[in-house]
């Protein structure tokens, strides 16, 4: 049957999703998922739309969220596009703006689902390396006659480093294409380019309520860009792409500052202390300004150390990048998690003694 596949779809890598065991067996800090539960307000609201009944479609254009995301952002309604996660605006800016056969910029490490959907659109990508300090070099900017999209994840992923807003201005100001800001953990930074996008109308931002709002399993996201685009994108987006569950229980997530303001401080203080704990275990980590921390080592390979933690219930994300390198990427837990991790980390590392495996 795969003789009827597309040749490109046949040949292609898909997208890996880190692993998702089953709840409780796990101490679980691969996804960068928040480790506390969402804003009462979520159940609540969820709890009214079901009580309203799901017989009907729900609103297309999320226009409830639009309307109170737009207060807490700042920005008009009509410049917000909804999507099922931030995964699904991500597949929609794709299919808008890039061709078969064009092209598509990444920065390299960074979050692989970029390169998998170049691969579904039948277009091609480059991937320009970051230099040693997970900045930006000149060859991002560069101008090609058939670059049609940038990809930016801003805080990067893996590395939790941000590029400042004074580059992305000037890398917008320089391409001759649109330039989305993938910012799904822009809650956890010290700052953001929301408000770049009225500055420059080449410049979109993405957003998802997986990682600071703690609602990875609703699955949620939008798009803040030019309103000329937004309409462009409302023509790509599946009919219904967000459920009415969904809408109601992101609504009310948005709307509830104060939970956001307080879970930030938790993660942040959580973050801060659990890259001390690596540091003392001889890892190096790079100043994080997301929900994760990204830890290499100089002395160990680290896919063993990863094997063995998971062996003993601790999942952390192994990655390895070629011509870059390899690393483990640790999502901020609670406290306790944290502790649990950086434990076993200490007795592996002590040559696995006291009965690991």
């Amino acid at each position: 049957m795969t003789d009827y596949v597309r040749p490109d779809i046949a040949v292609m890598s898909g997208y890996v999703p880190g692993e998702q065991p089953p709840p409780g067996k796990y101490v679980k800090l691969n996804t960068n998922e928040n480790p506390y539960p969402p804003s009462p307000a979520v159940s609540r609201a969820i709890a009214e739309a079901v009580q309203s009944g799901l017989s009907r479609y729900p609103d297309p254009l999320c226009t409830a969220f639009r309307l109170r995301a737009a207060d807490v952002l700042g920005v008009p309604p009509d410049w917000i596009l909804c999507g099922n996660g931030s995964d699904d605006i991500l597949t929609i800016v794709t299919r808008t703006l890039v061709g078969q056969g064009e092209l598509l910029r990444l920065p390299y490490p960074s979050y692989v689902l970029y390169r998998t959907l170049a691969d579904i659109q039948g277009a091609r990508y480059e991937q320009v390396h970051f230099d040693a300090h997970w900045g930006l070099t000149a060859e991002f900017a560069r101008v090609v006659p058939d670059l049609k999209l940038v990809f930016l994840a801003n805080p990067n992923s893996p590395s939790g480093t941000m590029v400042s807003r004074e580059q992305i201005l000037e890398l917008a100001a320089r391409l001759h294409c649109p330039l989305l800001v993938d910012e799904a953990y822009a809650d956890f930074a010290d700052t953001n380019c929301m408000d770049l996008v009225a500055q420059n109308p080449k410049i979109m931002v993405s957003r998802t309520l997986s990682k600071s709002y703690a609602l990875a399993g609703l699955r949620f996201g939008f798009v803040v860009a030019h309103p000329s685009l937004i309409a462009e994108f409302a023509k790509v987006k599946d009919s219904y792409n967000c459920d009415a569950l969904a809408i109601a229980g992101a609504t009310a997530a948005i709307g509830d500052q104060a939970w956001l303001l307080d879970n930030r401080r938790r993660v942040l203080a959580t973050r801060a202390r659990m890259a001390q704990l690596m540091r003392e275990l001889g890892f190096a980590v790079e100043p994080s300004q997301a929900n994760f921390i990204w830890c290499t080592h100089p002395e160990r390979p680290l896919q063993p150390v990863y094997e063995k933690l998971k062996a003993n219930h601790v999942l952390v994300r192994y990655m390895n990048y070629p011509e870059w390198g390899e690393g483990l990427r640790i999502s901020v837990g609670t406290d306790e998690q944290v502790d649990a991790c950086a434990t076993l980390l200490k007795v592996i590392l002590n040559d696995g003694a006291h009965g690991t495996n």
